[in-house]
Order: C-alpha cells, then structure tokens, then sequence
C-alpha cells in the first residue's frame, strides 16, 4: 500500500481530498483511506479505494475510545503496511500520526484544516480540553514529517503554542482547492439579487449574524432573497438551539433548505455568497462561489480572508458583527453593478490561487521531495 488516508469523515474525504485520492490513483499510486463509522457514507465506495471504517468519538476527549481508536488504526495500518500515512482534522492528525509511528510507518504527513471550535470558544471548560488537546497536538505533530497548513494564521498560532517546534516541517498550501472545470463559470441571475449561504447551521459559522443581517436588508429593500443551505445536527458543538432553528425556519427570511449533494444549482441561482464565519482553515464553499463567479462576503478571520481581496471580488466583514454584514449586503442592492464585476475578480482569483490541481502540484511535489526516507518514495 503506497497512501493511508485517516480521514475526519465521509463527507470531506469525497469533496476535499477526492481530487488528490485521483491525482494519486492516475499515477499508479495504492490508495486507501480509513473513514471513522459514524460518520461513513455509501457514496465514499465511489472514489475507487479500499475504505477501512474505524470507531472513534465525533468530538470530546475520552482516553477510553481515544485508545481504541488508535488500536484500530494500528490495525489497519498492519493490514495494509502503507508506505505512507496522511491524516487531516483534529482527532486523525493526533491518533493517525501516533499510530503510524507505532505501525513504524515511513512517512507520516498531517494536513492542518482550522482548529476548531475548542481553540474558537473561550469557557472553563474548554479552556481545560484546549490545554489538553494542545498537549496531543504536540506528540500527533511530532511524529509528523510534514504538516500542511492551510492559512498563515493557524500556522502562527501552532508555531506560539509549540505545537510545531520545527518550521522546515511547515508546507503551506492554498486551502484544499477547487476543480475549476467542475465549478465552471455561471452567469449572474437576472432580477432582485439572491444572497446564499452554505455551510452547517452553527453558530460559528455566523448564521446568527446572516439571519439578523438578512432581516435588516429586507426591511429596506423587500424584494432581496436569503437562501440557507446545509444540513442541522444538534448533536454537534456549536449547533443553533432546535428551538431557534425551528423558529427561523418558520418565521425568518431566510429560506431554509437541508443539505443537499451538488450546492452548483444553488450557486448559479444566487447573485452573492455570505459566510461570515468565526474562523475557518479555508472554506471550499467559498472557493467553490468563487469558480462559479460569485461576489463573496465574509469575515476579516483566519481562512476567510484570504479568498478575499476587499473591494474587489468581495467584502471582508468583521466577524460576530451584523451591521457590518447589513451593511455590505446593502451595497449589493444599491449597486447592481458591483455583483458583475466581483464575479469576474472572484472566478479569476479561483484559477489563479486556488485551482485543485495547483493546490494538489503542491502537495504531492512537498511529499515527493521528502527524503527523509529514501526507500519509500511517494
């Protein structure tokens, strides 16, 4: 087996590690991933590799499971003796890796993509898991050989709390890319502009503030739409009370919408994209509105506001703020004008920086150049 994916779910293996999964499998790589059970969908089978589903706890800190979890991936790992093993979100960097050392796996490679809402929420408690997540990140990154970052914020915040102790592991890279063929360019819908938001109902996610800020917009100008799409967990971190949501969908402006499997149609139907997150590693829904040609509006944070040049394929907002949003919002509806020549800067933008196979060249040139161990070239 050449390439071990630890994956943090189904969802992103497919959408954000499948064209690389593909760039792999065209070069006659061996590839497989391990997909945690929760969170396994029929639909990975289709990106033609060998999936090894693994238990391990969505969220919280439990030594019990997190020791089983590593157990189970250093069975895989037995089973398929990788030549490599590349892991991605919290949980999978920190046991993916020390199991790949355990496994005396010859490269071990970690892709940082945000750190979370136990770094974004400040409370005694989280402040206690912070303090020991922090502590694993150290021994996960540790036996890293590379750690790819996704934006330079996250990357300066794991050099300050010496997750990462040696800067020559660091490859930064440009978000997980976006298939620009794909995504190609749509044009702008006619008529009263149509403000979308993708992403999960989650507070961090500043759906909130878009809800509020959508509110304000239509009091003033009523024949402007809101569109909300993606899919409501309350389990999760950060989710939005069930009573909050039900009243938004059933007396806010905004039209709801669950999840859905190709977010194209919303965006070609929609005129700007809104996401005015708390923090991100870099949001593929805005690099996907982007290719699409779409004017974006998002928070001045880390992630976000590197897929925004302000004034000219968008607007940066501060985050956690409405008036702000309101406001940026508004421009869109007074001038017309603005959402055609965004679209245009935000499609080039897209090519330029963040194209799937430039983000990929990157990777793969940073693994191929590691020669650290010299009989197991990727």
């Amino acid at each position: 087996m050449d390439v071990l994916f630890v994956a943090g779910n189904a969802r992103s293996l497919i959408a954000n590690r499948g064209d690389l999964i593909r760039e792999m499998l065209e070069s006659n790589l061996d590839v497989a991933a391990a997909v945690p059970t929760k969170d396994y969908l029929p639909e990975v089978e289709n990106l033609g590799i060998k999936i090894f589903p693994f238990d391990i706890g969505r969220t919280g800190i439990n030594p019990i499971s997190d020791l089983r979890a590593i157990f189970a991936l250093l069975n895989i790992m037995k089973q398929c003796n990788p030549n490599v093993v590349f892991s991605y979100t919290i949980k999978p960097v920190i046991y993916g890796s020390i199991s790949a050392r355990l496994a005396r796996v010859p490269k071990v490679y970690s892709m940082i993509t945000g750190l979370g809402h136990i770094f974004t929420t400040y409370s005694s408690r989280t402040k206690i898991i912070r303090w020991l997540v922090t502590k694993l990140y150290r021994v996960g990154i540790s036996c890293s050989d590379l750690v790819f970052f996704q934006n330079p914020d996250d990357e300066n915040d794991f050099t300050k709390l010496g997750i990462v102790r040696d800067r020559k592991k660091i490859v930064r890279v440009n978000g997980s890319g976006v298939d620009t063929q794909q995504f190609a360019m749509q044009p702008l819908p006619e008529g009263a502009p149509i403000f979308l938001f993708i992403g999960r109902i989650l507070t961090e996610k500043g759906i909130a503030e878009f809800v509020e800020a959508a509110a304000g917009v239509k009091e003033n100008y009523p024949d402007a739409r809101f569109v909300a799409v993606g899919p409501y967990d309350s389990s999760l971190p950060h989710s939005v009370k069930t009573t909050q949501y039900e009243r938004w969908k059933t007396n806010s402006v905004v039209e709801f919408c669950d999840a859905v499997k190709d977010v194209r149609p919303w965006l070609a139907k929609c005129t700007v994209f809104v996401l005015p997150s708390y923090r991100e590693g870099t949001p593929r829904s805005v690099l996907e509105a982007m290719s699409v040609g779409r004017a974006i509006i998002t928070s001045d944070a880390p992630g976000c506001r590197e897929t925004v040049v302000d004034g000219i394929n968008g607007f940066l907002v501060p985050p956690k703020k409405v008036a702000p949003l309101k406001d940026a919002m508004q421009a869109f509806v007074k001038d017309p004008e603005l959402a055609t020549t965004m679209s245009v800067a935000s499609r080039k933008l897209a090519e330029e920086k963040y194209d799937v196979r430039k983000v990929n060249q990157v990777i793969l040139e940073a693994m191929k150049s590691d020669e650290r161990y010299n009989k197991a070239p990727v």
